[in-house]
């Protein structure tokens, strides 16, 4: 079918609507502390200015490449959506971890990886939970989706255990198996998050895509007026990117040193402040979704993107640790505490999604549970040794 392009507008300049203080949302505002970043970099701020500072940059950026995957998003459907959110959501949390891979500061690696699954887990699903029930007495959600994603992250919770079991009985006496069971295990992990992709993408489609597997296509016209055209999401995702490494970069260099500072351990800094400004784009968009009822693409959000972070975001950096010229590898071996902090938030988390409801009091467990957690890691009374 041809369309009719004799009575559209004009495009507007992808990037234009930016600079309209009308068009923002409210995180945007913090898109100041950009420059403000940058120059605290140039001119050899304190190491706490320049760790807020970037800090502050990636939140409004992570919510720029939040709101143009959901533009993206709306075309496919809530499962597919979720899964592209959670994609372009975790790329923060993915740069971020290799520049921190880069300087070889594994253990704030493993704590951001603990952090981005227990925070999107906990508090991401719980504030959805809670900003949707407030607004809504129950909200329904596809339970075959949100029981399949959630039990599948009970089992790579499990799997990111093994190392440390093996560790515990094993370590002492044959510490260089550590690095290739470490190995072994990624590698079933993200073939793992392959047959993920193939239930979701491929055999079982229909579920995913909210019973339509051919979303009706949409006017760019229409698309203009309602939100972002496509090619407009796309330019704000790349150059939001660009600059989410550049304040990655600034960020990394400072965690060490402001971690110090703020006399603050640094596995509370990964598993919580790290974790968290990683991951702002699914925080704000999940609760987004879910004021607005949709629930699928919320809980998409929320648990696609912690089973993302263990089954492929984890594999990946092991494999680029291979690729650093200073210290070994990486390995899985997680503290005690993490691990079981992550295989506490994977149980809770398919407790609250198996029955396909939710309401604002399920919300408020899962951050009250988050709370507890965070404060446990704020009193640990150093940096976590591997075997915790």
């Amino acid at each position: 079918m041809v369309r009719n392009r004799v009575n559209r507008p004009a495009d507007p300049a992808p990037l234009w609507n930016l600079l309209n203080p009308k068009d923002w949302e409210w995180e945007t505002w913090f898109l100041i502390m950009v420059p403000v970043a940058v120059a605290a970099a140039i001119f050899h701020a304190p190491a706490v200015v320049c760790f807020a500072a970037s800090g502050l940059a990636i939140i409004p950026l992570a919510g720029l490449m939040g709101r143009g995957t959901e533009a993206l998003a709306e075309k496919l459907g809530p499962g597919i959506g979720g899964l592209l959110n959670a994609t372009f959501g975790n790329a923060a949390e993915l740069i971020l971890a290799l520049f921190a891979l880069a300087r070889g500061l594994d253990e704030v690696v493993k704590a951001s990886l603990t952090g981005s699954i227990i925070g999107n887990l906990l508090l991401v699903f719980g504030a959805s939970l809670l900003a949707g029930g407030i607004k809504y007495p129950v909200q329904r959600f596809n339970r075959t989706v949100a029981g399949s994603s959630s039990t599948l992250m009970v089992l790579a919770s499990v799997g990111m255990l093994i190392p440390a079991l093996f560790h515990g009985v094993h370590g002492d006496r044959h510490p260089g198996l550590e690095h290739k069971l470490s190995l072994s295990v990624s590698i079933v992990l993200i073939c793992t998050y392959g047959l993920s992709l193939l239930f979701s993408l491929v055999t079982h489609r229909a579920l995913f895509c909210g019973g339509d597997e051919n979303p009706p296509d949409h006017d760019e016209s229409k698309e203009e007026e309602e939100g972002w055209s496509t090619r407009k999401a796309t330019i704000v995702l790349l150059s939001a990117t660009i600059f989410v490494a550049w304040m990655s970069e600034i960020l990394v260099g400072a965690v060490e040193e402001a971690s110090h500072s703020l006399g603050v351990n640094q596995v509370f800094m990964g598993v919580i402040v790290v974790a968290i400004v990683g991951n702002a784009a699914e925080h704000s968009t999940a609760i987004l979704m879910a004021l607005k009822n949709k629930m699928d693409l919320a809980v998409g959000i929320a648990i696609g993107s912690a089973l993302q972070v263990a089954l492929f975001v984890a594999p990946v950096l092991v494999f680029a640790s291979y690729l650093r010229s200073k210290g070994g590898p990486m390995d899985l071996l997680f503290s005690t505490f993490e691990v079981v902090a992550m295989i506490i938030a994977a149980i809770v988390a398919r407790m609250a999604a198996e029955d396909g409801e939710s309401n604002w009091l399920e919300g408020a467990m899962l951050l009250m549970l988050y709370v507890i957690l965070a404060i446990a890691f704020f009193l640990v009374p150093h940096p976590a040794a591997a075997t915790g």
